[in-house]
Order: C-alpha cells, then structure tokens, then sequence
C-alpha cells in the first residue's frame, strides 16, 4: 500500500505544471487551477513541517511554531493579494476564515470522529478561552461597523485610526492569549502535539538525531513557505478576471473560496485526528485557528497595508459582522459541554453551508 505521506508529495508535480501555464501562456485558467492545486499540497507540507519541528523543540516554542505558522497560507495568500490591491476580497477572507474554522474544520471534525465513535469527549477549557476571546473579536470587528452605520457623515481618516488602534489591541490581546496557554496555564492545555503518519517517509531522509530532524524541517518549512508565495503570486495575478468571467463576487470569493484553498492542510488534520478520537487536539486546532485569524492575521493585515500603500480598515459588511456572530454562537453551544457525536458536526456543516449559499447570494458591496 502506499504510504500516505506520498500524497501529498505527488501532488507537488502541479508546482511547476503552474510555472508552465503562466510561462507558455496556457491561458488564465489554466494558470488559476494549477495554482489552486499546487498551493494545495504545499499547504499540506507547511502544516506538517510547523507539527514536526513542534515535536523536536518542545511544547513552548513547538506551540509558538505552530501559533505562527499554522495559518501561514492564509496569511501568505492574503498579503499577496494585498499588495497587489484586492482590498475586498482580503477583507472578506478575513470573515471568511475565522467562520470556516468555527463551521467547517470544526464540523468536519465532529462528523467524521463521531461516525467512528458514539461520543467523544474533550476538555471544554477550550472553549471557554475560545468563546471569550472570540467574543472580543468579533466586538472589535462590528465597531467600525457600527460606527459608520450609526453616523450621519463617515470619516474615512477616523474609520483607519480606529482599526489601526483596535489592531494592535487584538494583537496583544493574541500574544497574551499565548502567554497563557503556553506558559502560565500550560497545564491546562496538556495534550501534546501530532507526530504521526510521516516518519517512516522521512527517518531515511533525516536520520533518527533530533537535530538532523530539526534542520531537514526547517529546510523544508523555509521552502514551503517561499513556494507558497510564489504560487500565491500566480493566484492573485489571474483571480479577480476569473472571478468576473466566472460571475463571482469578490465578497464571495474571500469569504467561501480562499479559505477553502488555504485550509486544506486544517482539513486533513483534524479529520485524522477525530478518527483516531484525538479530540482535545482536535478542538484546540479547530479554535486555535479561529483566534489565530481574528487575533493575529487579521491586525497584521490592517498594519501591513499601511505601510505597502493598500490601506485595508476592519469596515465590514453588516452581514459578514452577523455571520461571524453566528459562527461563535453556534460554535460555542455546541463545544461548551465537552462532548460532541456525529449530529453536532452536523449542524455545524449544515449552519456553514446555509452561510455559503447566502453569501453566494448577497449582491457586490461597496465599502466606504
């Protein structure tokens, strides 16, 4: 049988398949689906790489690793669609991320783990830190919203200082979040970390020392990370005509169709784990990703485009703010008991896709 870990090195081939559409002008398409499917098992690689030099180093600076990179496609995806000036559509994966991780990894998870098992159980700490966090999160998303939706004239100077302020409060905000769960209150947060399904791809490759292992990931984490950015590139260059030829919305394609691309490593992930009834994992993936998005990557999107001429403000649609409420609410009651079977990933799924479907619908948006 083949070893699994050569999946998603097979899939690699469509890296310089990319390179070929773009070069050889196969058409803009052509260019759009070889990245998608490049940007995919590089993901996949970018993932494993941040689990394994976790397992090496240790859990404090092994958490911080997987703090930093684990939605480093995302992030890699977003800035390069910011630089080239898809403000909306950023904004947009924004909201789009932190729902997806809440609906859809989450539901993903309890579905599959739930139709191995009865019931699974997992330590509601989790969601209970996640439900707090989230909770300011999406308060300083609506803020700016409701600034703009309660006032006569709108101050565009005053909407970017406010999200700049609110940035950099959600940023501390992340990096005490981190202090906590890895340092003061580690214990709490006891579950180790994955280290499983690629050792025997990867033992002949590295050695059995620790260091060996160490600087063949790193290598390869460094290498992801800049094929991502290259593959990212190729993407952004052809999505916004594609996405018009296609009759999509830029609210839409930021919302349902990145995440969807740049979470797949998020996917594999915690469907592996619930099936092997790893949910305390499992569940602090699925919302560490979700603080991830509206803690970190989000901020940093809102200071980074200040500095690369992209100005990008947290001035949200009123319906991305319900959304994002409707995320956490669902989320919450469903996780706050510890407990989750197959119909709770269910109604997950099923909140995720009647969101999708609706925002398929919404008509474009004009930001202020």
């Amino acid at each position: 049988m083949v070893n699994k870990s050569l999946i998603p090195l097979i899939l690699l081939i469509f890296v310089p398949f990319s390179i070929a559409a773009d070069f050889l002008r196969w058409g803009e398409f052509a260019v759009l689906m070889t990245s998608i499917l490049a940007i995919i098992p590089l993901s996949i690689w970018l993932s494993i790489a941040a689990e394994k030099i976790a397992v090496v180093t240790g859990p404090s600076i092994g958490g911080l690793v997987n703090a930093v990179f684990g939605n480093a496609t995302t992030l890699i995806i977003a800035l390069v669609a910011l630089k080239n000036g898809l403000v909306d559509i950023v904004r947009a994966s924004i909201t789009g991320s932190i729902i997806n991780a809440l609906l859809l990894l989450l539901g993903l998870a309890m579905l599959a783990g739930g139709l191995r098992y009865k019931e699974q159980k997992f330590k509601p700490i989790f969601a209970r830190v996640n439900g707090s966090s989230m909770t300011l999160a999406v308060t300083a998303i609506a803020l700016p919203t409701m600034v703009i939706n309660t006032s006569k004239i709108v101050d565009s100077t005053a909407i970017r200082n406010l999200s700049i302020i609110v940035a950099t409060v959600l940023i501390l905000v992340y990096g005490l979040t981190l202090l906590f769960s890895l340092k003061t209150h580690s214990y709490l947060y006891d579950i180790g970390i994955a280290d499983e399904g690629m050792d025997e791809a990867t033992n002949e490759l590295t050695g059995d020392t620790p260091q060996n292992k160490l600087s063949f990931w790193l290598i390869v984490l460094l290498a992801t990370t800049l094929t991502v950015a290259f593959e990212s590139d190729l993407f952004v260059n052809v999505i916004e005509s594609e996405i018009k030829r296609l009759g999509l919305t830029p609210l839409f394609t930021g919302v349902v169709l990145l995440p969807l691309i740049s979470d797949v490593a998020g996917y594999v992930t915690v469907v592996r784990l619930a099936i092997k009834n790893k949910m305390d994992l499992t569940v602090s993936i699925a919302m560490g990703d979700s603080l991830l998005i509206s803690l970190f990557v989000a901020p940093i999107l809102v200071l980074v485009g200040q500095f690369v001429g992209q100005p990008i403000d947290l001035n949200f649609n009123p319906f991305e703010v319900v959304a994002v409420a409707i995320a956490v609410i669902v989320s919450n009651l469903i996780s706050f008991g510890g407990r989750s079977n197959w119909l709770d990933g269910t109604l997950l799924l099923a909140t995720y896709f009647i969101l999708a479907v609706a925002f398929y619908y919404h008509p474009p948006l004009n930001y202020m």
